[in-house]
């Protein structure tokens, strides 16, 4: 595997946060398009098939744009390259309210995470982005966020975002049941499974939803208080009726 850049930060702002990657000279971030804010002169920016964790030849690149179709991001990464003999700054934003949080890969089990689709905001050169297929239909069907599922290999700084606030929940050979939606990212030891949210009754008419994820393992999972859908949900039922 590419050893990562290794790029320093600083979190700004309370609950619509950027983050401010601190680039070295020859030093390299990686970030979903349009997801930058702004740079600082000698910095230079690049649209490019891959994510550059590997001198990959064309039908390589082709072939991971494809898979990242699949999770309906953008075919393209852009890479933000300091290119001056001096440190320079980039900063990037999600596109909701919410949190963004800062990974050490390296502090990982296996320097992987998986997180749902738009969760990725941006990281280190040398970080892999991957497609993970959930392991159960049920999953796909029921979870929310189907059967696709990014998935982040490295051993550098790695940021994603989510909406609302972000809590981290250890499980130690424990089980939690969750909303779909709430879920953000979990390590690997965690069993990822959706069941029904109890008898009918409580389906139907307890407002938490059909189905309710289980994480199941030890590993660490990372739960948002406030999915987009649901804030678009809640935006869209205050609007006016059209006359």
């Amino acid at each position: 595997m590419t050893k990562c850049h290794e790029v320093d930060y600083k979190i700004h702002g309370d609950d619509l946060q950027l983050v401010e990657i601190v680039l070295d000279p020859e030093e390299t971030v990686i970030a979903e398009a349009g997801a930058m804010i702004y740079m600082e002169d000698g910095i230079a920016f690049e649209t490019r098939f891959g994510d550059g964790s590997s001198d990959q030849g064309l039908m390589g690149k082709f072939f991971s744009a494809g898979k990242r179709m699949l999770t309906g991001e953008s075919l393209f990464i852009t890479h933000f390259t300091n290119e001056s003999d001096a440190i320079r700054k980039v900063a990037f934003a999600a596109p909701v309210p919410g949190k963004i949080v800062p990974l050490d890969m390296s502090t990982l089990p296996g320097n992987v995470i998986q997180c749902q689709k738009d969760a990725f905001l941006c990281a280190a050169k040398g970080t892999r982005l991957e497609v993970a297929l959930t392991k159960k239909l049920g999953a796909g069907f029921f979870g929310g966020e189907g059967f696709i599922l990014q998935e982040l290999h490295g051993d550098g700084m790695a940021f994603f975002s989510a909406g609302g606030t972000v809590v981290a929940k250890q499980l130690n050979n424990e089980s939690l049941r969750v909303d779909t939606g709430c879920l953000v990212a979990f390590t690997e030891g965690i069993d990822y499974s959706v069941q029904a949210a109890g008898g009918l009754k409580s389906m139907m008419f307890g407002g938490e939803g059909i189905f309710l994820a289980t994480l199941r393992g030890t590993g660490t999972v990372w739960l948002q208080s406030m999915p987009f859908a649901k804030l678009a949900e809640q935006v869209i039922s205050h609007l006016p009726e059209p006359k």
